[in-house]
């Protein structure tokens, strides 16, 4: 008998599918699409659609180096985590903002994140959509454990880093962005394995590179 096709409509796809995020839950970030296969039970074709539907609409995301998942900020939602108040929407980042983070994305080959620093708190300009963030919602609600809020409560200096504190064997490496009197208004960072965040090399001359670039056009 054939497989039949993934509908919404079909309560055996979307137990499947609560099924996958259950299980990535237990294991951690991390977990590839043939242990999800394997652990389930479920065909392999089965679960690579289910995987590929669930990162389109954001229950889970796909770790930096690609080989595996984690869950997604969408499923904080569904945990009760509160939003934040409604602020004002930040205008669209000008056109060279957005080159600068192109080159600097194409060279790193790893995730890079600008956000902004204002009477708002930390809000992210603009998120890699190749790399998303790992967990979005524990970003919010502890930033004094990611190293774009580190940054933040030190006022600049840096760069920042930090290793294992939302993802095992991932972290981040923030930069800071000044503006006019060396006030901190942007933090640029990079969320790799934890490998390059301790050995960034040539990676942290390009960040710093993009800094350059980016103070004179957010300050």
């Amino acid at each position: 008998m054939s497989e039949p096709g993934l509908r919404a409509r079909q309560p055996k796809a979307i137990q499947n599918a609560l099924a996958v995020l259950e299980a990535v839950a237990h294991a951690g970030p991390g977990i590839t699409a043939q242990q999800l296969s394997d652990a389930l039970g479920m065909p392999r074709a089965t679960t690579y659609r289910l995987i590929t539907l669930l990162v389109e609409d954001e229950y889970l995301v796909r770790l930096p180096d690609l080989r595996g998942f984690a869950l997604g900020h969408k499923v904080a939602d569904l945990a009760g985590v509160s939003a934040p108040a409604a602020v004002a929407p930040l205008p669209p980042l000008p056109r060279a903002v957005r080159s600068v983070l192109a080159d600097v994305r194409s060279a790193v080959r790893a995730g890079v994140h600008l956000a902004r620093y204002d009477d708002a708190g930390l809000r992210d300009l603009d998120v890699d959509p190749d790399f998303p963030l790992l967990d979005e919602g524990a970003l919010r609600r502890q930033p004094d454990r990611s190293a774009i809020g580190r940054l933040h409560i030190l006022g600049g200096g840096g760069p920042v880093q930090q290793t294992g504190a939302f993802a095992k064997g991932f972290g981040c490496l923030a930069l800071p962005v000044l503006g006019e009197g060396g006030v901190l208004v942007a933090g640029l960072t990079l969320s790799a394995p934890a490998a390059r965040i301790d050995r960034p090399g040539e990676a942290l001359a390009v960040l710093r590179g993009a800094v350059a670039k980016l103070e004179p056009l957010l300050g």
